[in-house]
């Protein structure tokens, strides 16, 4: 047993740099920008709780409530403007700010752990009381602002590091949620692969061929999908056993690099060729966060015991 929890300890929480954590929040800044930049025309349409909008906020919060009254949501803030005057308009139009000012802060890495709550917060109050428009993007960019705000910020790359006169050393928390970021990948990864083999859609290729046809997704022309349609059943294949076989060859320092640019492929393909190039960003992001510093680390010695075999 004390060799057993020792090892479990040691896994747990692994001696870790804040390179990770640095990728994570650059990464998320950007996303959180790139977000709020997008929906910078229509927040107030998406979001609005009155008849102005294209759903009525109320309703998406209504059912929201069945599961549970303590998610947060924007009808918080409508409530808490309307004791001080302001208007419902308003209050949704300085929420976008703050999200963006967030975003921006987590960007350039000043007052990090005020900017990864604030982001986290306004973030999921948009999701959930938009959730009659909101997609998977949207719980991967909640799952990775929850880990960011979390961990032991600010890390080495950021402004705040530079400000501050005492600067926090490396805590074991670092490599703490590094591995549970990890450890949540694998789960996501592995079950989503297991739904996938239970249908025939992936095997046969006609999920990707839906996928690819359907608006507003439908970004490639028809006639070059159906040129290459043959390729379709290789390519669910293919996918199916990348993420099944996530959680068991990502963690091979051999074979991890191969896994990591073939899923962040994956990603990217998705993001060119259905224009979902917010979700093909947060996937990426969360996977080179969570396994890419290892990649990186790996090659250096790789490379730095180059000289030490040719003399031998």
């Amino acid at each position: 047993m004390p060799v057993l929890r020792k090892r479990l300890s040691e896994f747990l929480f692994p001696a870790e740099t804040d390179n990770w954590l640095a990728a994570l929040r650059l990464g998320l800044g950007l996303q959180i920008t790139l977000y709020s930049l997008s929906l910078r025309n229509d927040w107030n349409y998406l979001l609005s709780g009155t008849n102005n909008g294209l759903i009525n906020r109320n309703l998406a919060e209504a059912l929201l409530s069945v599961e549970s009254h303590l998610v947060p949501r924007l009808g918080w803030l409508a409530a808490f403007g309307a004791h001080a005057d302001l208007n419902e308009k308003t209050v949704l139009s300085a929420a976008w700010i703050c999200l963006l000012a967030a975003g921006c802060g987590l960007l350039v890495g000043l007052a990090c752990r005020v900017s990864a709550v604030l982001a986290w917060f306004l973030h999921l109050c948009a999701a959930k009381s938009g959730g009659f428009v909101s997609y998977g993007v949207d719980n991967f960019m909640t799952i990775g602002l929850f880990y960011l705000m979390l961990s032991p910020l600010p890390d080495r790359y950021s402004l705040d590091w530079r400000l501050r006169k005492s600067r926090p050393k490396h805590s074991q928390l670092l490599g703490f949620w590094r591995r549970v970021l990890q450890l949540h990948l694998c789960l996501i990864y592995f079950f989503s692969g297991l739904t996938k083999c239970l249908g025939s859609g992936w095997w046969d290729g006609s999920n990707m061929w839906r996928s690819l046809i359907r608006p507003p997704f439908n970004v490639v022309d028809p006639e070059i999908l159906i040129r290459w349609k043959y390729l379709f059943p290789a390519a669910g294949v293919f996918i199916c056993f990348l993420e099944i076989g996530y959680p068991f060859f990502i963690w091979n320092s051999k074979i991890r690099k191969i896994w990591l640019i073939c899923i962040c492929a994956v990603h990217a393909g998705i993001g060119l060729t259905m224009g979902m190039y917010l979700f093909a960003l947060i996937m990426i992001v969360l996977n080179v966060a969570a396994f890419g510093p290892g990649v990186i680390r790996a090659e250096r010695e790789r490379i730095s015991l180059r000289p030490q075999e040719v003399v031998s």
